[in-house]
């Protein structure tokens, strides 16, 4: 008896000594699943390595990590991200941007109108749900936001395999707290025509708790998540126990967002060209010209006190213009904007019945989150600074990403998160 006890207890040994070995020599294993954040104005993909415990996004673009959510259909083929946003003032009609706006979700023929008077393209209904016609003139081509948001996911799926080296088949998602289960259902579409397996859909809030940790503590806690992207606030007041995540309240404006701060800041500068020049500004080059140095300018601004700005524009003058903004001039231009950000927030405390000081963590998602004096106004609301740790224009990928490595069996992760779902929470939409 004894000798099959030290037998199997060697054994046992082996096999430990065996797994160390191979954790510290043999390289570790290529990343089984992806995650993928399918934003409504930029999207990414990311993966957890083994044994090192790093999250990794993966560059869908030489520059970015993030790629716009846009996909241009021109006579010499489909551009996706960076490559569709150059044709977005010479083929407005027939370049799709904000598809995730539509995906899954029922309109009348009265509220599919006013959601399009924001766009330059067109849509029709069908079977109760948004289409989009590309081209200007009939006989028109008909794709479905599905399919656009297939084609943003692929040229995702194809920057993955490029990096890893292995064919990517398998993805875990991302979805606004307040997506039905008609809208989560056309997300897995949209992904099974890019050649994709969902193996799970979770929250965008709970996305960004884990990315932050939230999910590993053992203490009842109390976050708000503020997620201002380019083109939507959203607030989720979530309550975490034990990596069980409890969604409470969700308010925020479907119509808020960079993209706002972009164009308070481009009609101001279009105004000084025209001014100085006398001439209108109507060049479509020009103006896309004028476009990317606004872009360029918000994100300078977010580092400096003030940026300078050298543009061409043969359209209205012959030498260069040359501007400076500062930080202080851009927050005045925006403050309303700004103060908008508070509202959806007051709404889930008061849903929650809770007080600011009751919130133990303030979460900022979006690219927009990185705006001084967003997380300025916050922190004061608040009485405490949120935590800004991670990238927020990322931190929902790194979260989706930490699932997907959990749910490969991507050592050391071990915690999961789960999700109870309040079928009584809905959203509180200000737009």
């Amino acid at each position: 008896m004894s000798t099959a006890v030290t037998i199997f207890g060697l054994s046992v040994l082996a096999l430990l000594l065996a797994g160390y070995l191979g954790q510290q020599y043999l390289p570790p294993p290529k990343p089984r699943i992806v995650g993928i954040d399918l934003g409504t104005t930029y999207s990414c993909v990311a993966v957890y390595h083994a044994v090192t415990g790093d999250v990794e996004v993966i560059p869908a673009d030489k520059k970015h990590k993030t790629i716009p959510s846009m996909v241009a259909f021109t006579p010499d083929g489909e551009r996706v991200g960076y490559a569709a946003l150059s044709h977005i003032e010479e083929m407005p009609a027939s370049t799709i941007f904000d598809a995730k706006r539509f995906i899954g979700k029922t309109f009348s023929e009265k509220e599919l109108a006013l959601e399009m008077e924001r766009y330059q393209f067109q849509a029709i209904l069908k079977n109760g749900g948004a289409i989009f016609q590309i081209g200007e003139h009939s006989p028109y081509q008909l794709i479905s936001p599905e399919e656009v948001g297939s084609k943003i996911l692929s040229t995702l799926c194809q920057a993955s395999e490029k990096m890893l080296e292995v064919p990517v088949t398998k993805t875990v998602m991302a979805v606004p707290a307040e997506f039905d289960e008609f809208q989560r259902n056309a997300t897995r579409q949209a992904a099974e025509l890019a050649g994709l397996e969902v193996m799970r859909i979770i929250n965008e809030p709970t996305a960004a708790a884990m990315a932050y940790g939230l999910h590993k503590r053992e203490d009842v806690t109390n976050i708000v998540v503020v997620d201002f992207g380019g083109g939507t606030l959203d607030v989720s007041l979530l309550n975490i126990q034990g990596g069980m995540f409890q969604t409470f309240a969700i308010a925020g404006n479907n119509h808020l967002g960079g993209q706002d701060l972009n164009h308070r800041l481009m009609v101001y500068l279009q105004d000084l060209i025209e001014r100085n020049s006398g001439k209108s500004l109507k060049n479509l080059e020009d103006i896309q010209h004028l476009r990317l140095a606004v872009e360029e300018t918000k994100l300078q601004l977010t580092n400096h006190n003030s940026s300078t700005m050298t543009i061409k524009l043969p359209s209205v003058n012959s030498q260069p213009f040359n501007f400076t903004v500062t930080r202080k001039k851009f927050e005045e231009i925006n403050r309303d904007i700004f103060l908008k950000v508070l509202e959806p927030i007051r709404i889930v405390l008061k849903e929650s019945e809770m007080t600011p000081s009751e919130v133990d963590e303030i979460i900022l998602v979006g690219g927009s989150t990185r705006v001084p004096k967003v997380r300025e106004i916050v922190g004061e609301f608040f009485g405490k600074p949120p935590n800004t740790e991670v990238d927020p224009e990322l931190a929902v990928a790194y979260g989706v990403a930490l699932q997907a490595g959990i749910i490969g069996g991507m050592w050391p992760l071990k915690v999961s998160a789960i999700e109870i779902h309040n079928r009584k929470v809905r959203k509180i939409n200000l737009s």
